[in-house]
């Protein structure tokens, strides 16, 4: 049984890939799953050792499946080596991206009441090419209101690997 669960939230896929790199720095014996989080129900969350939950925002909101399971599992996940960290398009701001500055992470934390042992928050990433009619001309107007890029054919990723590289150690480190 791997002791590290790593569950993600993820609307366009860009948290998976951070999860998936964070664990070039956990494996040092350790066996991780990697699973969404539609299916973290049918795992026992206390059989394992670490838990990472990593969550993406949108439209300004960690999903609502993200609120209902924390919920239902804040015990045990106050009582393991939770982690939690939050992927988000506003963290590309450096006043906004440390787990005390960002708007998204104390929301979810005040609301969620859980106490993970370690925070962090990323920049994400901005996919207009993948994205469908809706949402490509909504996320354009939440940009250009934020002063950020509205070219419309072109990804912007503002996610810091070297960011996610130190966390990932942290991890492996501390807890």
């Amino acid at each position: 049984m791997p002791n590290t669960l790593i569950i993600y939230s993820s609307t366009d896929g860009h948290t998976k890939t951070i999860c998936r790199r964070l664990t070039n720095f956990l494996k040092d014996g350790n066996e991780i799953k990697i699973i969404p989080l539609d299916e973290a129900k049918k795992f026992k969350l206390s059989e394992f050792k670490k838990i990472i939950i990593g969550a993406s925002i949108r439209y300004g909101k960690h999903s609502k499946e993200l609120y209902k399971f924390v919920d239902l599992n804040k015990d045990v996940l106050n009582q393991k080596q939770s982690v939690f960290f939050s992927v988000n398009v506003v963290a590309r701001k450096p006043e906004k991206s440390m787990p005390e500055t960002n708007p998204y992470i104390k929301k979810f934390l005040k609301t969620s009441n859980w106490k993970p042992k370690k925070i962090g928050v990323f920049a994400g990433k901005v996919d207009y090419p993948n994205y469908g009619f809706f949402d490509k001309y909504i996320i354009k107007l939440i940009m250009f209101i934020t002063n950020g890029p509205t070219d419309t054919s072109q990804s912007y990723e503002f996610t810091d690997w070297s960011k996610v590289d130190e966390f990932a150690q942290e991890l492996s480190l501390s807890c």
